[in-house]
């Protein structure tokens, strides 16, 4: 698979990643080891969980460690803290103390020494931003963290964090995990300036909008039996006509151009010169042989621009 650089880390990502979030959710421990498998022999090396993903706490962390086994050298995991509470956020969740009994439990249920990318989940308002970049800088230091990143940060926010880790020789966000798809794109205007011009990557999550960019999902037909949106009694406000209209469109587009509307909706974002890895969530290995032949794709240039027209807000 390609691999593009993780912002400033050094590191190599492959273009499309694994995440990791259904992992003790939808997922128990064989289902988890074979989608590593898969993913692992399609030559993808870049897993993302987080603390709260899984169902109890760590659940996800805990199946990812195991699945990997002695196999872990060979990727780059990326795990997040601080999320849990209103508006994404758990309280202080961005605090020294917080983010130290974080990063051991991390560390423990991963069944490593070493995180690859450690990021901020949610922004702390009641922590100050100093204080967040100043531990996670002392893990850096520590050799327990190689690089830190932030997920859901404004572009204000990425700037205030760059700011303060040059001011005061800190280590400093390489990445931004925010949700960016076809059908989101708002942080085109805010955040992506501001991360080109740090020299940080963008790590898209939700690239297929819980699965209506798959394309099963059509204008005027029944939900799939087996699909998440008929489990769930509806898509709620991934659902909508207006969505759904664009659906159509790509869906016609992708099929004049021999491709799917999965290929669009990952190949587009994996062709993105701001984009490292588009974060795909995954429960089955056949899933994962789809995301990384979309990610393989590569549009033309003027392929590109029609996909971005017909998603335009």
């Amino acid at each position: 698979m390609e691999t593009k650089p993780l912002g400033s880390s050094g590191l190599e990502v492959t273009s499309v990643g694994i995440g990791c979030m259904m992992f003790g959710a939808m997922c128990d421990q064989q289902q988890t080891n074979d989608i590593v498998a898969a993913a692992l022999d399609a030559g993808i090396n870049f897993f993302d969980t987080a603390d709260i993903y899984g169902g109890p706490h760590g659940k996800s962390e805990e199946l990812l460690g195991k699945a990997l086994g002695p196999r872990r050298q060979q990727v780059i995991i990326g795990t997040k803290f601080g999320a849990g509470g209103r508006r994404g956020a758990i309280e202080r969740g961005g605090s020294r103390e917080y983010i130290m009994q974080a990063v051991e439990q991390s560390l423990s249920l991963l069944g490593t020494d070493y995180i690859d990318l450690y990021q901020h989940h949610f922004p702390d308002s009641e922590t100050p931003l100093e204080e967040t970049l100043q531990a996670l800088d002392d893990l850096v230091r520590q050799g327990k963290v190689r690089h830190i990143g932030c997920s859901n940060y404004s572009g204000a926010q990425l700037a205030e964090a760059a700011e303060i880790a040059s001011d005061n020789g800190l280590s400093s966000y390489v990445s931004a995990q925010n949700r960016y798809s076809l059908l989101v794109r708002d942080i085109e205007q805010d955040l992506v300036p501001v991360a080109q011009r740090l020299g940080i990557g963008i790590l898209p999550y939700f690239p297929l909008e819980s699965g209506l960019l798959t394309g099963k999902y059509r204008k005027g037909q029944a939900l799939p039996e087996d699909s998440r949106f008929a489990k769930w009694g509806g898509g709620g406000a991934f659902l909508t006509d207006e969505r759904l209209d664009i659906v159509e469109q790509l869906a016609d587009y992708a099929e004049s151009i021999g491709r799917s509307v999965l290929d669009l909706a990952i190949g587009w974002l994996a062709a993105q010169a701001h984009v490292s890895s588009v974060i795909a969530g995954v429960t089955r290995p056949a899933q994962v042989l789809s995301n990384v032949a979309a990610a393989s794709w590569q549009p033309a240039p003027e392929q590109l621009a029609e996909i971005g027209r017909i998603a335009t807000p």
